[in-house]
């Protein structure tokens, strides 16, 4: 008995996709390379989809890549993947991306927070675009000079660096969470924000400030702390250990944060919500393994990505993308009640 293996069939082509369909060639690329509209009918589009599906076919994206001039490879900047919020956006980005036979290439903070290193020179020429968060934005300085187009996410309004943004309504989900603390009647609000300097923060550093500001007798203290949970309950256990009234109210920049303050009302003796309640920002995995579970700011983070990835895809086929700020929710859970009567 012969072991020697059959040849492999072989690979359907765009002609065998033409036939099946009864188009042309050149119709086969319009629909699949996603340029067919106001050219071809969306039955006719419809029909190649489906006869490229039945036979297998897929492009060959080296070949596309050199005729059309690009690598279908779009490089996103974050500040790091041990942060769930941009795993999610990530994962938004590369969904959308795959739908149109692009790859994403991720370049992560080596530092874990904060901005990141410039990526590697060659990324220049095997680029088709950026999509960065403004918290990594000083790994776009390697970049700038290469002509690509830039899609910045959660990033100054006012910067017209970028070929388009993305960004959250983040004042508006600073504004829940005030309206819901000064609602419960607390007055006494630490703000336990993020040393990290970026435009995000600032936003939600002024929204804080402006609501307390706007209500007679609220008074608001601010202290820093890098993005992580030791970071966070040392700023508290400071807080909690100066002179004056305690605070009844902990607004913290991230869940991340917010966890930190949680263990510094429990090591003072105290506890959260009945002595101090705490918010966080972001609602991570986080938000809901500790105890009390946190009541935080609801991000849509694959949205992000999402619409990241869509707006870059418009751009390199020179549509306008759509400019508006994605809304947030404010979930309210256990670690936030009226503050005590004492």
């Amino acid at each position: 008995m012969s072991s020697a293996r059959r040849p492999a069939p072989p690979r359907p082509t765009s002609r065998d996709v033409a036939r099946a369909a009864d188009v042309s060639q050149a119709t086969v690329s319009l629909v699949l390379g996603e340029k067919w509209r106001g050219r071809v009918s969306a039955a006719t589009a419809d029909r190649v989809r489906d006869s490229a599906r039945s036979l297998g076919y897929r492009p060959n994206l080296a070949a596309r890549s050199l005729r059309l001039g690009r690598t279908r490879t779009a490089l996103l900047v974050v500040p790091a993947l041990t942060n769930e919020f941009f795993a999610r956006v990530y994962t938004g980005a590369a969904a959308v991306a795959a739908e149109h036979d692009f790859g994403v290439v991720l370049y992560p903070s080596p530092d874990g927070t904060g901005p990141a290193r410039d990526p590697f020179d060659p990324a220049r020429a095997a680029l088709d675009g950026v999509i960065a968060s403004s918290m990594a934005a000083d790994a776009l300085g390697a970049l700038r000079g290469a002509e690509l187009p830039l899609v910045m996410l959660d990033s100054d309004p006012g910067d017209q660096s970028a070929a388009a943004r993305v960004n959250l309504d983040i004042a508006d989900g600073m504004r829940q969470v005030t309206d819901h603390l000064l609602g419960l009647g607390h007055r006494r609000i630490v703000h336990l924000t993020s040393a990290v300097d970026t435009w995000t923060f600032a936003v939600r550093a002024r929204a804080l400030r402006d609501a307390v500001g706007e209500v007679p007798g609220a008074v608001l203290r601010t202290v820093g702390a890098p993005l992580d949970v030791r970071a966070g309950r040392e700023a508290a256990e400071a807080v909690l250990a100066s002179s004056g009234p305690l605070p009844t109210a902990i607004v913290c920049d991230d869940d991340i944060l917010a966890a930190g303050a949680c263990k510094a009302v429990r090591r003072r003796g105290l506890r959260v919500p009945d002595d101090i309640s705490v918010t966080g920002f972001d609602d991570l995995a986080l938000a809901t393994a500790v105890e009390p579970e946190l009541t935080t700011v609801r991000l849509p983070a694959e949205q992000v990505g999402e619409r990241g990835m869509t707006a870059l895809l418009d751009v390199l086929d020179g549509r306008a993308p759509a400019h508006h700020d994605l809304p947030v929710q404010l979930v309210v859970r256990g670690s936030t009640a009226p503050p005590p009567t004492a």
